[in-house]
């Protein structure tokens, strides 16, 4: 997994806007002008928030006569859950390792109150 490019997702996925753009492009194709439609900015803005979105390959931007769809890249994100996905293991395998030891306090406890 190349880190470099990792870092350049996540920096994508940063901003709030970005990741609403891929949850609509999640359920398909979208104009600049469609993508632009719920927020209160420029389609310039817009356009910028694009750039940083395309340079992450989290979307491409195809072209039909003057339409210039944009549409979801999963990949990266597909690296970023992979990532995430050993993180998570590591928390709950700590989380058991918790449970276990608490678990065993609580029984001495429970030993050490039956013996006084």
């Amino acid at each position: 997994m190349n880190l470099s490019h990792l870092n350049t997702t996540f920096a994508a996925l940063a901003d709030p806007t970005r990741r609403a753009i891929l949850a609509r492009l999640a359920s398909g194709e979208a104009s600049v002008s469609e993508l632009a439609a719920p927020f209160a900015m420029s389609l310039p803005a817009v356009s910028k928030h694009l750039k940083v979105l395309e340079r992450a390959g989290l979307i491409t931007r195809g072209r039909a006569a003057q339409w210039r769809p944009c549409r979801l890249e999963a990949a990266p994100l597909k690296d970023a859950a992979e990532w995430l996905e050993e993180y998570r293991r590591f928390w709950e395998e700590s989380f058991d390792r918790l449970e276990d030891y608490l678990r065993e306090l609580q029984e001495k406890e429970k030993t050490d109150g039956r013996n006084s």
